[in-house]
């Protein structure tokens, strides 16, 4: 196999098609140090040569992981990582402030054992501090020689735009990348966060290519789903088989698979080419937690879908819809009743 690289947006970087996610190294996923290192080295020995992880992922414990492997092998890696989600009790400890980033910048090097990180990406939206604030800080960053380039992960459509405008008018770097969540059962991103990254010349990095372990195989129709690990003990009310949300995402999976049997290729390899066709999508992160689980991903980087392949998803899950919401991590304060509901005696159109 033969690792394909495009370039990330517009910093002239050159990244591999498959770029290896690492939120299953660590407590949540697989505990084993040495065992993980290894599969970062297996990774790397075929042509992967991009690693995204973030501060968050088992509260430090992965990017430490990371940090170990490379040693001696840095400068092979285009290295990203994140930050956003609270680090510990106490307020401060998280969001995208100024104040935040710098200190916990600091801890991402100390973990990773590097002196720079190569993409630096705000893991979610922070309504309470103004997006120049944090562009100003990132900016600062990259002077400074700590970040090389800097990103936004899940940010909605507008958000993009927000920061993108204020950073011209501003004189600020701006968001050279966005990682949305994007999969055959999660097609949203295609209506306008794709589109507008295109727009702005951002590389795409997608997450959650395998629908958060619905496009593995192992969940099928008719039979019983194990709620005691992997994803579905992280987020049983996903998986839970009585829901009709789940019932949905199991009649799109036999449609799938079928598709996958006439192209003669697994359901996972075709979960992990349909991304990568998209023009907007820069790289596609996989996430493995086993060995097994790694060379099972790296089959289908050479998987190319025709036309009429797609044709045929497209019939099964249409262009631009979410068969689910695929980021539970975080939910838009504008859903929020007192944001989308007026005071009672402003409800009445006359007085």
């Amino acid at each position: 196999m033969s690792m394909r690289y495009r370039v990330l947006g517009g910093t002239g970087i050159e990244v591999s098609v498959q770029c290896l996610g690492t939120m299953m190294f660590g407590a949540i996923g697989n505990p084993d140090h040495d065992d993980c290192a290894r599969i970062i080295h297996a990774a790397l020995d075929q042509g992967i040569n991009f690693i995204d992880t973030a501060d968050m992922y088992s509260a430090g414990e992965s990017e430490e992981i990371v940090g170990k492997a490379l040693k001696g092998r840095r400068d092979e890696v285009v290295l990203a990582t994140k930050v956003h989600f609270p680090m510990g009790g106490g307020p401060n400890r998280g969001g995208n402030s100024r104040r935040w980033i710098v200190r916990e910048v600091e801890e991402s090097l100390r973990r990773l054992g590097t002196d720079w990180i190569d993409l630096y990406q705000v893991h979610r939206p922070d309504h309470r501090t103004d997006v120049e604030e944090t562009l100003s800080v990132l900016t600062d960053l990259v002077r400074e020689g700590k970040i090389r380039a800097f990103g936004c992960s899940t940010f909605p459509a507008e958000e993009i735009v927000e920061a993108q405008v204020v950073a011209e008018r501003r004189g600020l770097g701006r968001f050279r990348t966005e990682q949305p969540p994007y999969s055959l059962l999660a097609r949203g991103v295609e209506r306008s966060v794709l589109p507008v990254a295109r727009r702005y010349g951002m590389g795409v990095l997608v997450w959650g290519p395998l629908a958060s372990g619905f496009l593995t195989g192992r969940n099928r129709k008719g039979r019983p789903i194990d709620m005691t690990s992997g994803r579905a003990a992280l987020t049983p009310g996903r998986f839970d088989p009585s829901l009709p949300l789940t019932a949905t995402k199991l009649d799109a999976v036999e449609a799938l698979v079928e598709v996958a049997d006439g192209l003669g290729c697994t359901l996972p390899e075709l979960a992990l080419a349909f991304p990568a066709a998209h023009p907007a999508v820069t790289s596609v992160i996989i996430g493995p937690r086993t060995m097994e689980q790694l060379e099972a991903s790296l089959k289908g980087a050479s998987l190319v879908l025709d036309d009429a392949s797609l044709d045929r998803v497209d019939e099964i899950v249409p262009p631009g819809f979410d068969l689910y919401h695929p980021d539970g991590a975080w939910v838009s304060p504008h859903l929020s009743p007192a944001a989308r509901r007026r005071p009672e005696l402003d409800r009445p159109a006359a007085g």
